[in-house]
C-alpha cells in the first residue's frame, strides 16, 4: 500500500509542475510541449506500477510496466521477427498497394460520370463490411503467409483514401479551372499544376487515417490464419499461455510502430502543404 501512496504523491507533484509548465511561456516552445505529454506519459506508467504493487495485482490480469519492460527488452528477436511479418510485409505493402489503387481509381472516377456514380456508393458499402468477416475469407483466398494481411489491408484503405481523393480532387472551384482553361492546359497539366495540389490536404488526411487502419486490419487478420510469427499470432498465442507480459510487448510495439507511421506522415504533411492555413504557425 506504501508503494501505491508514493505513486500518488508522485502524480499529484507531477501534476502540478505541468500545470505550471503548460501556463508558462515554456508552453509555446516544441521543447515545453513535449515536455508535457512526457511527464504526463510517465505519471500513469508511476500509478500503473505503484498500482499492481501496492494491491498486489497477478500479472496474470495486470502486469507491471517494469515486467512489461523486461520482457520486451528479453524478447528483442521475436518482437523483431513479428514486427517484419506484420508491420512491413503486411501493413506496409498493403498500405502501399492499396493507396496506389485508390488514386489510380479516383482518376478514372474523375473522368468517368457513370464511375462516380456507379462505383462511390458500392465503395461506402464495402467500407462498412465488418473486418472481422472479411480477413477469414481473403486468408482462405490468399493463403496463410503475409500476402492475406496485405489483401485486408488493402481493402481497408482503398475506399476511405478513394473518398478522400475523389473530394480533394474537387476542391478547386471553376474560376481557377477556367483560368487554367484559357492557358490552354491539358486535363493531365490541370491535374498536375492545379488539383493535386488543391487536394493535398484531403489525401494526407486519408493517409492519416489509413495508417492506423492498416496496422489494426494486419493485426486483426493474423488471428484467422498465420505462420508462426507475426504481432496478431504472437497475441493470441500468448493470450492462451496467460503471458500477458509479451502480449503488452506487442502492444507496445504496435503502439511505437503506429505512432511513427502517424508521425512520418503528418511531417510529410507539413513539407508538402506549407501553404495551407491548417500549417501555418
Amino acid at each position: 500500500m506504501s508503494v501505491f501512496l508514493a505513486a500518488v504523491a508522485f502524480w499529484v507533484f507531477a501534476w502540478w509542475l505541468n500545470a505550471r509548465v503548460a501556463a508558462g511561456p515554456l508552453s509555446r516552445s516544441r521543447t515545453g510541449r513535449a515536455f508535457v505529454a512526457a511527464l504526463f506519459g510517465f505519471t500513469i506508467l508511476v500509478l500503473w506500477e505503484g498500482w499492481v504493487r501496492g494491491f498486489g495485482i497477478s500479472p496474470v490480469i495486470l502486469p507491471a510496466p517494469t515486467a512489461i519492460a523486461a520482457k520486451f527488452m528479453g524478447s528483442l528477436g521475436t518482437l523483431w521477427a513479428d514486427f517484419v511479418q506484420t508491420v512491413i510485409k503486411g501493413a506496409l505493402s498493403g498500405f502501399l498497394i492499396g493507396v496506389t489503387a485508390a488514386f489510380a481509381t479516383a482518376i478514372a472516377i474523375d473522368r468517368s460520370p457513370f464511375l462516380q456514380r456507379g462505383l462511390l456508393p458500392i465503395g461506402n458499402f464495402v467500407a462498412a463490411l465488418p473486418i472481422v468477416g472479411l480477413a477469414p475469407i481473403l486468408v482462405m483466398w490468399f493463403g496463410f503467409d503475409w500476402q492475406s494481411k496485405a489483401a485486408v489491408v488493402v481493402v481497408m484503405v482503398f475506399f476511405p483514401m478513394l473518398v478522400n481523393i475523389v473530394a480533394g480532387l474537387n476542391e478547386t472551384d471553376r474560376m481557377q479551372r477556367d483560368l487554367m482553361a484559357t492557358y490552354s492546359a491539358s486535363y493531365w497539366q490541370t491535374l498536375m499544376m492545379l488539383r493535386l495540389p488543391a487536394a493535398m490536404p484531403f489525401v494526407f488526411n486519408g493517409l492519416k487515417i489509413t495508417s492506423t487502419l492498416a496496422l489494426i486490419g494486419a493485426i486483426v487478420a493474423e488471428f484467422f490464419g498465420s505462420p508462426i510469427v507475426g504481432m496478431g499470432f504472437r497475441i493470441s498465442t500468448e493470450v492462451g499461455r496467460l503471458g500477458l507480459d509479451m502480449v503488452w510487448a506487442e502492444i507496445v510495439v504496435a503502439a511505437l510502430s503506429g505512432s511513427l507511421f502517424y508521425g512520418l506522415i503528418s511531417l510529410i504533411e507539413k513539407r508538402v502543404t506549407f501553404w495551407h492555413p491548417s500549417q501555418r504557425g
